[in-house]
């Protein structure tokens, strides 16, 4: 017999599934404000109500959603037509804002547009990949082209200050986005970006494309973010700083930091890539890499700011009552991690921590970095903001700032997506496909290089140490696979690519020199040392 179910809790969850006419996802439910507990709570009430008949569950895996018992799930041919409560549709002025009060110069209004979508299929990385496996459209290169509403937005931020009406925050841009049901990108868009993004590594744990790229990815967005910021740094010289150490000759240390903070905060996503979500613990510890050394006070990194800020350039004012911040921040990782498609995730993480400014500073290049979580986690091609105009990120920020329209900044984004996907689609045709072994055995690989750079042994005595290493760790039929690979890992090892293994410049250093000395050891002494050992870099 079933279990009865008699507590309230149950109860009122139920009228919240019932509130979801075309069914609701796990997701969905845990960025309704109602829903107070964690997830394995919502799914142990969520199971008991469908063992009781009280609910049914359609669908497999994140595509499950759950319907009142009596209300059946319409089919895409009965779905309504598009209007505020109907069938997909999308942001274009983002929310039905407030009238804004009377003024003398004219407002500019794109056409209205409904704020909700009742279907949103859940992104499924295989899926994409099997779809658009053939006649996949060339990249775009072409130049950054504005939509008539960015056009409109642009215009109307660049007037005079004194023309433009000064504005504060917006409770109802955050409020009004539903996850999975509102959208910023539409599904057309979503479908290009993913035919474009895909790498053929659905399958591979997270952040293996990633850790593919790493090397110039993490001079790309260190340097573009950085730039976008007005960090005065050269490629060259960003280069020369993130490889060597060397700071650029005439340049701030202010410069400097900015970029190796960055550098810091890629690391982080390569390093955590199965743990990091839009959760408070992966984007505080991001904003403390990222501001490490640059604010004034140091338990302001990682910290809800405490103070007001103002955004230069701008007439809008952000929330002031420190109280306030920290209930809107919560909510943005919520809606955020309840998102399903990784490109609407990273673009709602675009558009609301800018507005809402939870850190003391460096919230937009948080914001930046961020974006790259959901790629990592699907294993799609990064953003690094390539050729991104500053003046035009500038613009569209103000757009969502004073107007709380995205159009602008989402124009942007779509360009910028494209515009990256066609740098990476070069190191792809470069790198060719991942060989199988180093793809399984990634970690081991570069915990065995590691071992042997920080030994601080000669070249015989760290030789011997992972010969030992590998004997003690692997089966026989793997270590000579084992050491072959190693070896070469370590023969192309260079200051450019250091940070792949998690190490230090210094501890290169030192490495490079004792495998430089022996390279320069008398023909009788290298011979010598090389039959005792059998081992060569």
């Amino acid at each position: 017999m079933p279990k009865v179910i008699k507590e309230p809790e149950y109860d009122e969850l139920l009228e919240i599934v019932r509130t979801f006419p075309e069914g609701v996802s796990i997701s969905g439910l845990l960025a309704a404000p109602e829903i107070e507990y964690a997830k394995r709570t919502l799914q142990r009430r969520l199971d008991a109500l469908v063992a009781t008949g009280r609910l049914t569950a359609v669908g497999r895996a994140r595509a499950r959603k759950y319907v009142s018992t009596g209300t059946a799930l319409e089919s895409d041919s009965n779905a309504e037509s598009p209007s505020t409560q109907g069938s997909e549709t999308t942001f274009q002025t983002v929310i039905e804002s407030p009238p804004a009060p009377a003024r003398s110069e004219p407002t500019i209004s794109p056409p209205p547009a409904p704020i909700s979508e009742a279907k949103s299929e859940p992104f499924a990385a295989a899926q994409v990949e099997d779809v658009f496996q053939e006649n996949t459209p060339a990249i775009s290169t072409e130049k950054l082209t504005l939509s008539f509403e960015a056009e409109t937005i642009r215009e109307s931020v660049n007037r005079p200050r004194e023309h433009r009406q000064a504005v504060g925050h917006k409770l109802a841009l955050l409020d009004y986005y539903k996850p999975n049901q509102s959208t910023y990108l539409n599904l057309a868009l979503r479908q290009e970006l993913a035919t474009l993004g895909r790498v053929g590594a659905s399958q591979a744990p997270a952040g293996t494309y990633l850790r593919q790229v790493m090397d110039r990815f993490l001079v790309d967005l260190s340097w573009n973010s950085s730039r976008l910021e007005g960090n005065s740094y050269s490629l060259q010289e960003t280069q020369r700083l993130l490889a060597r150490g060397e700071a650029a000759a005439g340049k701030g240390a202010e410069e400097a930091q900015m970029l190796l903070n960055h550098q810091a905060a890629v690391e982080m996503l390569s390093a955590q890539a199965r743990e990091i979500d839009f959760n408070r613990h992966t984007i505080c510890n991001l904003h403390a890499l990222l501001a490490d050394n640059l604010l004034p006070d140091p338990a302001s990194c990682g910290r809800l700011r405490r103070n007001e800020v103002r955004i230069s350039g701008t007439v809008y004012t952000p929330i002031q009552v420190p109280a306030q911040i920290e209930p809107r921040f919560e909510m943005i990782l919520t809606k955020a991690a309840a998102i399903e498609d990784p490109f609407e995730q990273a673009f709602f993480i675009m558009v609301h921590v800018p507005y809402l400014q939870p850190f003391e500073h460096l919230n937009n290049d948080m914001s930046r970095v961020a974006a790259n979580i959901p790629l990592v986690h699907f294993n799609l091609c990064p953003i690094s903001f390539v050729d991104v105009p500053k003046s035009d990120y500038l613009d569209a920020l103000m757009g969502v700032y004073e107007l709380n329209k995205v159009d602008y900044l989402r124009d942007l984004f779509v360009w910028a997506y494209k515009r990256s996907a066609a740098h990476y689609a070069v190191a792809r045709e470069y790198l060719g496909e991942p060989d199988p072994f180093r793809l399984k055995y990634r970690a081991e690989i570069r915990d065995l290089v590691r071992l042997v750079v920080r030994s601080r042994r000669n070249p015989s005595e760290s030789g011997r140490i992972l010969r030992q290493e590998v004997t003690k760790q692997f089966d026989r039929e793997l270590q000579s696979e084992f050491l072959d690979v190693v070896e070469t890992e370590l023969a192309g090892l260079h200051e450019g690519n250091i940070a792949r293994y998690r190490l230090k410049a210094s501890e290169f250093e030192w490495w490079k020199s004792q495998k430089d000395a022996t390279v320069e050891m008398p023909e009788a002494n290298k011979k010598s040392d090389a039959s005792q050992l059998d081992f060569e870099w």
